[in-house]
């Protein structure tokens, strides 16, 4: 894992080819169309690496992640306490809301970073319903920053509320007090 010291002084680097790479992942996944070995649901999470050095945080690599562990004990009954003390209601039911990332696949996606000189560097996930407090979904949620406390990693948030203009923001530990500003690049 690369050490993201001091956050406010940082600014990620996010290639264009891998914006567009997530971004069809959300959209894929919230069109419906699933591949065959991936977790059937309209959420699209997925992991981060790439190098922390000096005030640079460059993304090198995204990864999707195709399982959700969040049906199996011992992480079931920890997001369904976490959505209980932590969750606002939306139109998905708290017992199938949360994502915990499948630890065999977690642990292959660590090891191909690191077969690649790659650090996790964070994880994104998408926000894809209005509230009426937040119309823009594109900010942390305090389940986000919850679920995020003490990770010393950075929290991708894809807004798409509207798909045809997605939006990305990153926040350190999925604070929204400590967003890091996004350059996309060629």
């Amino acid at each position: 894992m690369a050490q993201i010291d001091n956050p406010e002084k940082k600014r990620i680097i996010l290639p264009a080819s891998l914006r567009q790479r997530i971004t069809d992942h959300c959209r894929r996944k919230l069109s419906g169309r699933f591949l065959a070995e991936e977790e059937q649901n309209r959420k699209a999470y997925g992991l981060l690496a790439g190098e922390a050095d000096g005030e640079l945080i460059t993304v090198k690599a995204c990864l999707p992640l195709l399982k959700n562990a969040r049906s199996i004990e011992p992480h079931r009954g920890f997001m369904d306490r976490m959505m209980q003390e932590h969750a606002i209601e939306s139109e998905t039911p708290l017992a199938k809301r949360g994502w915990v990332a499948d630890p065999v696949e977690l642990t292959g996606a660590v090891s191909k970073f690191k077969a690649q000189s790659l650090s996790l560097i964070g994880s994104y996930h998408m926000h894809r319903v209005a509230w009426d407090h937040d119309k823009d979904r594109d900010t942390p949620t305090t389940l986000d920053t919850v679920l995020g406390k003490d990770s010393r990693l950075i929290m991708m948030i894809i807004s798409m509320v509207d798909p045809n203009q997605p939006t990305i923001r990153a926040f350190y530990e999925g604070r929204e007090d400590r967003e890091i500003p996004i350059s996309i690049v060629d």
